[in-house]
């Protein structure tokens, strides 16, 4: 790390609960690529005043995660169709004052998906209905996928949801599909769930790819068990390091190779 003056370019990340992943990313790339940019971790109690120090303060980036991806779309000058076609936001990039909303979680599970054998064929079983599961609905919907299903056990949360984006909505976890993706915490380390399955075995066993969000840890018992059953899996490591790469791109103007993605992704999980 360079010894901080006043001409580093400052991004920040603003959450209810901060983790190391993105300062440790941004903060190693800036290192290896040798960029004039220092990133910091913040958790705001006021999401108005934190977002007017961005744009009074002249902070370039801005990630935003939990509970504040729809509260700061008000606060914002623009939404690129990325976060206007979900209506959440998680990168903000200040343009000289103006700033400017993105979605890199929508194009990253985009992407992803994209690269997966299924292709937008095929019948697809979403659990969620956050906002991570807003982003990959609009993504297997613009993708082509026809047969997608929203499971949630809210009804008043996840048929709206559903019927936003054409898809059918149940309650019944033991439903199953082609595709199976958790945007739920479910499995998630340290977690009230931790060491559930967001899908029952049958549901895994009848798939042909299965599509894990969470991030922490890297192998969930979802994904352990689709990896024992032999299928093609999807990592939420996987689109922490795209949807990071995607902003660092954004803040900076240079994208880092894939290479220099693994390494930066695995120096965020080391610590």
């Amino acid at each position: 790390m360079p010894i901080l003056d006043k001409d580093m370019t400052l991004c920040i990340s603003l959450a209810a609960r901060p983790s190391n992943l993105g300062t440790r990313f941004h903060n190693f790339l800036y290192d290896e690529l040798g960029l004039p940019f220092v990133y910091k971790a913040f958790a705001p109690t006021d999401i108005e005043q934190a977002i007017a120090g961005v744009r009074g303060l002249g902070i370039r980036g801005c990630s935003v995660s939990m509970p504040y991806k729809e509260a700061v779309i008000p606060l914002v000058d623009e939404l690129t169709p990325s976060a206007d076609r979900i209506r959440s936001v998680n990168t903000i990039v200040n343009h000289d004052g103006r700033l400017i909303a993105h979605n890199t979680d929508y194009l990253a599970v985009r992407a992803l998906l994209e690269e997966s054998p299924l292709r937008g064929t095929g019948s697809v079983l979403l659990r969620g209905s956050g906002g991570m599961a807003k982003a990959v609905l609009a993504a297997v919907r613009d993708l082509g996928f026809e047969d997608v299903t929203l499971l949630a056990r809210s009804e008043e949360r996840g048929r709206p949801l559903a019927d936003q984006y054409g898809a059918a909505w149940t309650a019944d976890a033991t439903s199953s599909a082609d595709l199976l993706i958790n945007a739920t915490p479910i499995g998630m380390a340290g977690g009230a769930h931790a060491d559930e399955l967001a899908f029952p075995e049958e549901a895994v066993s009848a798939a042909s790819t299965v599509f894990d969000v969470v991030a922490v840890p890297a192998t969930t018992p979802l994904l352990a068990l689709a990896e024992r059953l032999g299928k093609d899996t999807i990592t939420g490591v996987t689109v922490t390091g795209l949807q990071a790469a995607e902003q660092f791109e954004l803040y900076t103007g240079v994208r880092p190779t894939p290479e220099a993605i693994e390494r930066a992704t695995a120096f965020s999980r080391a610590g």
